[in-house]
């Protein structure tokens, strides 16, 4: 074989590993970006946890998560579920972080667990106290105070820079295969 087809097939060997290991996990979404859309998939149900329970305006209202202790930027699921369910009821839902900044969204089922209000793989993106405000159908809202602990593992500048070692093999691995078959000019 001559240079230029081994360098090709190295080519496409290191296209196939690098399409091989960009794959990548479902991350958390953002609190704030939150969308719910239902799933046409049967999934396996949300189990909750631990649960708090808060008075919002007439409506003692039992507020779950998938996960204990809370953590930052570690994904999980939120359920609210009012008493009587969730049927002809509705509300909004406040996050607000340490740092005061709030988020208001409309609260809406589920995609797992229809039965009840929810978030669905969400992320608290800083330790600290958080506040979940709750307002149901009326006057009064009602306060769930939680605190988030650092994020789990390793700070993420050390995360990303441990995950770059393999891209930056890769990178060295292409340019020596192309200075070694790259075609050599001659001089007269």
């Amino acid at each position: 074989m001559t240079r230029t087809v081994q360098a090709l097939f190295h080519l496409f060997g290191v296209i196939g590993l690098v399409a091989a290991m960009s794959g990548t996990p479902a991350a958390a979404q953002p609190y704030e970006r939150v969308q719910v859309v239902p799933s046409e998939q049967p999934y396996e149900p949300v189990k909750v946890v631990p649960s708090e329970q808060v008075q919002a305006g007439p409506y003692r209202l039992a507020v779950g998560f998938s996960t204990w202790p809370l953590r930052a930027m570690q994904s999980l699921d939120f359920s609210f579920l009012p008493e009587g369910g969730i049927g002809g009821k509705n509300g909004t839902l406040t996050l607000i972080a340490p740092d005061g900044a709030e988020h208001q969204g409309r609260l809406v089922r589920h995609p797992r667990k229809r039965e009840v209000w929810g978030l669905d793989i969400v992320a608290l993106p800083e330790q600290g106290r958080w506040t979940l405000r709750f307002a149901v159908n009326g006057p009064g809202t009602g306060d769930a105070v939680i605190n988030v602990l650092e994020q789990p593992g390793p700070p993420l500048g050390i995360s990303w820079a441990i995950s770059s070692v393999p891209v930056i093999g890769l990178v060295a691995l292409i340019v020596t295969a192309w200075r070694r078959t790259r075609p050599r000019l001659s001089r007269p």
